[in-house]
Formats: C-alpha cells, sequence, structure tokens
C-alpha cells in the first residue's frame, strides 16, 4: 500500500446515486489479470455511450480529469457486492481519496486497506462542493490525514477527516494490517515473556 499524509488535487464530481460496484469495475473484469492495471475497467460502462466509445461528456473523459487524485461522488457510493476489485480499479487510475455524504460498508473498508482515504462530509457540503466544481472546474481540495482534515475551495470551509485510528496509522505509514501488526513485534514478543512469567501454567 503506498502512503498517504497529504494530497491536494482538482476535484472531478462523478455523480449518481447508489453507484455500486458492479458500475465502478463489472464483474466480467474481475478475473483480469491486475498487473495489466484495472485503471482501464474503472467505470467501464458507464463512461462509454451505446456503441461503446468513450462518452466524452463523461466527467472522467473530460480534458484535465487524467490530474485529478480526489473524486467526489454521491450518496452510497460502492454499495452492493463486495468486489476489492472496484477499490483496485481507483488505485490503479491514481485515486487517491473519495468525498462522499456516505459510502457502502464493505466498500470503504476495502478502500481503507488498499490506502484510499474515504472523506464523509454532510450531505449539503457535498452539495455545495459540487456547485463549486460546476462553476469552477479544476478547483483543488486538499485531504491532509495528517492534520485529519480536508480543506474545501472558496468559502466551503475546512471538515474533519472522521476514520478508525489504527486504519489512519496503516495508511499514513503505507503498511497493510499485517506488516503494521509486524512492527509491534518486539512488544508482543516481551509482553509473552512476561506473561509466561507471571502465569507459566498458561503454557501447559
Amino acid at each position: 500500500m503506498r502512503a498517504f499524509t497529504r494530497e491536494t488535487s482538482p476535484v472531478i464530481f462523478v455523480p449518481g446515486v447508489n453507484c455500486d460496484t458492479d458500475q465502478i469495475i463489472p464483474a466480467r473484469f474481475i478475473k483480469a489479470d491486475r498487473s495489466e492495471g484495472y485503471d482501464q475497467f474503472l467505470f467501464h460502462d458507464i463512461r462509454r455511450d451505446a456503441s461503446g466509445a468513450l462518452d466524452p461528456d463523461f466527467p472522467l473523459n473530460r480534458p484535465g480529469a487524467d490530474d485529478a487524485r480526489i473524486l467526489l461522488v454521491e450518496d452510497n457510493f460502492g454499495c452492493g457486492s463486495s468486489r476489492e476489485g472496484a477499490v483496485y480499479a481507483l488505485v490503479d487510475a491514481g485515486i487517491r481519496a473519495l468525498i462522499a455524504p456516505s459510502f457502502g460498508d464493505i466498500f470503504r473498508n476495502n478502500a481503507l486497506k488498499n490506502g484510499v482515504v474515504p472523506v464523509t462530509l454532510p450531505l449539503p457540503v457535498c452539495e455545495a462542493l459540487a456547485d463549486h466544481l460546476a462553476a469552477n472546474p479544476g478547483a483543488e481540495v486538499t485531504v491532509d490525514l495528517v492534520a485529519g482534515q480536508v480543506v474545501l475551495p472558496g468559502d466551503l470551509g475546512t471538515h474533519p477527516i472522521i476514520i478508525d485510528a489504527f486504519a489512519r496509522e496503516c495508511i499514513l505509514k503505507g503498511l497493510d494490517e499485517i506488516e503494521m501488526t509486524l512492527t509491534y513485534m518486539q512488544q508482543i514478543t516481551d509482553y509473552e515473556a512476561t506473561r509466561m512469567a507471571d502465569a507459566p501454567w498458561l503454557a501447559r
């Protein structure tokens, strides 16, 4: 997992309430070799027209969209099946953070485990940000995980990032749960030795 401390980036608004994991990456691509990059499958069907060509009106197909590392999405993003490939597609496309009123629970956990920061903001704030982006294409947002806050453009203010403390530490250090646990091996070994000395019958 790539460490995340702070990201300032233009934001792209991808509309769609209840955008499920099948829209993020269709099921038929899940068995593809990830070494070739899952970014090619991101929003594969909904970013194309009936002929299969890229729809120039889809937000991620517009000029400048490749520079965005933060997406603004709508309520219940990532709902549906527990498909970690949806997060892989975002990671491989260079997306570092998502802003939404809410996320599917399993998707949110998968995002955290892969170093993508899910920022939950109140619906009115998300709507105001969408309006600002429509009027100011290329407007930037800063997601500061060190400070635990997201800085929005214009007069939209600064808001807290609320995520689990352990997940936050893992992302800041770029370590998965197992790698993070291994950093505490000396403490674990010391505890086991002390515990066995205090209660030797536990080893019987």
